[in-house]
């Protein structure tokens, strides 16, 4: 679904990853996982086409998308939620929900889309007329998360939702993660500093550390191994 081949990305004069190749298959699951400044968010920012590599290639779905911007992306179906997920507090939930289906064309397609996310996350259809500035941080992240699948992607991109939250949330997060992918067939790149978390849902994972590809392998594997658990991740 996703291959990303040798790819290097500067910020000006400083250089934000070198040489990063992973690749993600369709209704799999992938983490990625390092410490802050490992260039996590740097990799799925350049994915997502908001900023452009130096050098490399990434493909989605069989083509070619390098340089492709960021609306052409979630049209071939590829949505990105960032660190924080953004959501706006000035509007209502249902707002926030239907911004993430603003492009598509098909009203009552849409509505039944709507339906389906409010399933996943009921606890957004009791909080629909509310302002997301009252939610909490889990319901934020549930409500991002949710205004991404409005747009009916093959695959998300998930930037660090279990930053800041309760353990039960990040547990309940992570468990309709694993069902998206079962129920929907959903590919997920889920970057996380939660090691132990994302490597329990993920199928393989891939270890950055200062830019570059340092570990990669199955998930089980990865998170058996001590040495690579104390240097990069944080886990005893």
């Amino acid at each position: 679904m996703l291959q990303v081949d040798g790819v290097t990305m500067h910020y000006g004069p400083v250089r934000a990853l070198e040489d990063v190749s992973l690749a993600v298959p369709p209704g799999g699951i992938v983490a990625v996982l390092g410490a802050n400044g490992a260039g996590k968010t740097s990799l799925l920012r350049t994915i997502a086409g908001l900023v452009r590599p130096s050098s490399g290639r990434i493909k989605f779905d069989g083509e070619t998308v390098t340089l492709a911007a960021t609306e052409d992306l979630v049209r071939r179906g590829l949505a990105y939620v960032p660190e924080g997920g953004g959501v706006i507090g000035e509007l209502t939930v249902e707002e926030n929900l239907r911004l993430g289906a603003l492009w598509r064309r098909d009203r009552d397609e849409r509505l039944r889309t709507l339906d389906e996310v409010v399933s996943v996350f009921p606890r957004l259809a009791e909080r629909s007329g509310m302002h997301a500035s009252t939610l909490s941080g889990g319901e934020r992240q549930m409500l991002s998360i949710g205004r991404a699948l409005m747009g009916r992607p093959r695959m998300l991109l998930l930037d660090e939702p279990s930053l800041g939250l309760a353990p039960i949330v990040v547990e309940q997060i992570m468990r309709v993660i694993g069902e998206l992918r079962r129920e929907r067939g959903l590919t997920v790149l889920l970057v996380e500093q939660n090691a132990r978390s994302a490597l329990s849902v993920a199928d393989q994972g891939a270890v950055l550390n200062v830019g570059r590809v340092v570990a990669h392998g199955e998930a089980q594997q990865l998170a058996a191994d001590a040495q690579l658990r104390h240097a990069y991740l944080g886990m005893t």
